[in-house]
């Protein structure tokens, strides 16, 4: 016998005497409650596989085709599993405790496709910009790899290339926002932050026009990205060594002091109260960052700004629900025993965010940075809805998500519409005398304006309306009067772009309105159906976010 067959014998023999092989687990996966990512999943899977091998005129139909399909099918499968009772009576915990399957996630990810689809319009629209050597142009780059103004990109545009990467990277990015909310684990939460994160860096670089400013927007929000990511990293790593576990429901029962299993180290750890304080402090500051929360909003105008607008448009949407869905769980799954310690850290960002946001919004005179700030002022107002610490905070915090969602889609859309020779006019000077010169768009517009300053009647009001009862009762009244200072102030700068559309004398050299294609007329039109009906009838979506308000543990 050689002295290979000898060593192989060796290893048989010894695997069959210990049978190691016997007590390793398969793991149990339970695809049809997983349905909705894997779905989203295995289509950004072949929008890759349409990139490398369906003909360039042919892929933009296709990856289109492709990714409505998918999201469609992913939004079925979310309400298939919320009519077999996932949301309520069967809410548990599922891949091998990675993942949670309960009302809050199959809400928040329903939420998070919808949206995802409205701004998958948007993404695809072609006829704003005049066609460029005879093939119609998007808002993104002919060539992303081509340095801006070099000869490559011009020869890019002369063959009507476009990039229609675009579309798999949303579809990922979908995919890191549905697992993110539903995240029952550390590490999940972490895989997920970053599967949705690095698409939207690339994203926000593809700009057709202004792309080195598209270009410094990604550069700004990848390197403050990666100090975040870090910040969780490290406050992830903090926790693991207070409670010696990455499960959501251990870490609770190991800050509540309710954990079964007391080993001698674990008992040394958990005496350490620095390490959870600091890991949880940390790993809060994380998500308060893709929230965009004072002080870490830093990157929200710039970036905003500088990103392809339809870009801005689902980031500001989608990342906030993602965001909020994954705060929530943190603080009511993972740190119910810490209350008494995030409550009072929460009511100082909350109270900076919401007068941060509207004080210095007044002073934008671009668009795009207004409502960017406009999101910073929003995400205080719904960060009041997370203070209240009861489940009718849970309930009013998933239908401002849902309501604001569409009107800052809807918002970002009619923005792409208000063109000069530049390309988008986002300087609030051209928009002077818009409702004059197209008194629809600007009628529209000033509906998403309205929402957003909460004026009864629309969704902005009712969820306000909703996270300020929930704060007021669960004892922070003092926090729902600075809400609604600031809403008084936020007013203000919105109801001023309204006067300046309607009552100001248009400019002979003004922008034009471009006449969109169905795609973005849909967009629009979603977002003001969505906006009356939550604001006109919000009851039936109320009691939907509230029957969905209850996480599993």
């Amino acid at each position: 016998m050689s002295a290979t067959a000898a060593v192989h014998s060796l290893w048989t023999t010894a695997a069959t005497a210990a049978d190691p092989i016997s007590k390793i687990d398969a793991p149990k996966i339970e695809y049809g409650q997983l349905a909705p990512t894997l779905i989203v999943v295995g289509a950004a899977i072949a929008g890759v596989l349409v990139e490398a091998l369906v003909p360039r005129k042919s892929r933009y139909y296709a990856q289109m085709f492709v990714a409505v399909v998918a999201l469609v099918a992913a939004f079925a499968a979310v309400v298939a599993l919320a009519a077999d009772g996932y949301a309520t009576t069967k809410a548990g915990i599922v891949a091998m405790g990675a993942i949670a399957v309960d009302g809050p996630a199959l809400f928040l990810q329903g939420t998070i496709l919808l949206t995802a689809l409205v701004g998958l319009f948007t993404f695809a629209e072609r006829r704003l910009d005049p066609a460029a050597h005879g093939n119609r142009v998007d808002s993104f780059a002919a060539q992303a790899a081509s340095v801006p103004g070099s000869d490559s990109e011009k020869q890019a545009v002369r063959a009507g290339f476009a990039t229609t990467e675009v579309f798999p990277l949303l579809l990922f990015a979908v995919a890191g926002m549905l697992v993110f909310p539903a995240a029952n684990d550390l590490l999940t939460l972490f895989v997920a932050l970053e599967v949705f994160s690095l698409p939207l860096y690339l994203l926000c670089a593809l700009a057709r026009r202004k792309r080195l400013m598209s270009q410094e927007a990604a550069v700004k929000y990848f390197l403050l990205g990666a100090f975040a990511s870090a910040f969780t990293l490290f406050g992830i790593a903090l926790l693991y060594g207070y409670s010696g576990s990455m499960s959501y429901a251990t870490i609770a029962q190991v800050v509540d002091g309710t954990v079964q299993d007391v080993t001698p180290a674990l008992a040394e750890t958990m005496g350490n109260d620095a390490l959870l304080l600091v890991g949880a402090a940390l790993l809060v500051m994380g998500l308060l960052f893709k929230v965009g929360a004072v002080p870490f909003h830093m990157w929200t105008p710039d970036v905003y700004q500088g990103a392809p607008t339809p870009v801005t448009g689902f980031m500001a949407a989608a990342t906030k629900v993602a965001a909020f869905g994954a705060l929530l769980r943190v603080l009511y799954v993972v740190l119910p025993g810490l209350r008494w310690d995030w409550r009072p850290v929460m009511w100082a960002v909350a109270i900076v965010t919401m007068l941060g946001g509207a004080i210095v919004a007044i002073t934008q005179t671009d668009i795009k940075r207004l409502l960017a700030y406009s999101s910073i002022a929003h995400a205080g107002f719904i960060l009041a809805g997370v203070i209240a610490a009861t489940p009718s905070g849970v309930s009013s915090v998933l239908f401002y998500l849902a309501a604001y969602s569409f009107v800052t889609i809807g918002a970002f859309a009619v923005v792409t519409l208000v063109r000069d020779a530049g390309g988008e006019a986002t300087h609030l000077s051209k928009w002077a005398g818009l409702g004059r010169r197209s008194p629809l768009v600007a009628a529209v517009f000033a509906v998403f304006l309205l929402a957003f300053a909460g004026i009864p009647l629309t969704s902005g009001f009712a969820g306000k309306f909703a996270v300020f009862k929930a704060a007021a009762e669960g004892g922070a009244a003092p926090l729902v009067v600075v809400g609604v200072i600031s809403s008084a102030i936020a007013a203000f700068f919105y109801i001023r772009v309204i006067v300046l559309m309607f009552f100001s004398e248009p400019r002979p050299e003004g922008p034009t309105v471009a006449v969109p294609s169905p795609l973005t007329t849909t967009a629009i039109g979603v977002g003001v159906a969505v906006t009356v009906v939550l604001g006109v009838a919000p009851q039936y979506f109320l009691e939907l976010a509230g029957d969905a308000g209850v996480f599993v543990r």
